[in-house]
């Protein structure tokens, strides 16, 4: 079992019922686990500030299904790009829209680079570049 230290924190009475709201909502079952968890977020936050942390990350986005080539334009830039393709999936959300989710790993700044190439795609109507660093110190 890892060493705990115990520390005190002061909060305003008011801050600090808004985060035992937050907390009961989401399911924590103890302000330690709630701060632990926020701190972790945090830490891997600034981490991935790094355009050299190694990262995984997910690409969501909603495409016209319809525009020109978007579909070949996607598995172009998973094929020729510097960067791992570990998956992909693809989803039918209506008659025209479609969702693809590309999981990919390789470092921040790449990552971004390739995400922002896929945004931009002609016919791409959303998307989003989801980054996890892979190789956490931060242990759960």
């Amino acid at each position: 079992m890892k060493s705990l230290e115990r520390i005190g924190v002061s909060l305003e009475k008011e801050l600090l019922s808004d985060f035992d709201k937050l907390i009961k909502k989401q399911g924590y079952q103890s302000r330690s686990e709630a701060l632990r968890d926020l701190i972790r977020h945090q830490l891997s936050e600034q981490t991935i500030e790094n355009p050299k942390t190694r990262a995984i990350a997910a690409i969501v986005l909603v495409y016209d299904h319809h525009a020109a080539k978007v579909m070949q334009k996607l598995t172009a830039l998973q094929h020729n790009h510097l960067l791992e393709t570990i998956s992909s999936m693809h989803v039918h959300m209506d008659s025209h829209d479609c969702m693809e989710i590309i999981v990919l790993k390789g470092t921040v700044g790449d990552i971004k680079k390739m995400g922002e190439e896929i945004v931009s795609i002609k016919g791409v109507k959303l998307g989003k570049v989801n980054l996890v660093e892979s190789h956490s110190t931060h242990s759960h």
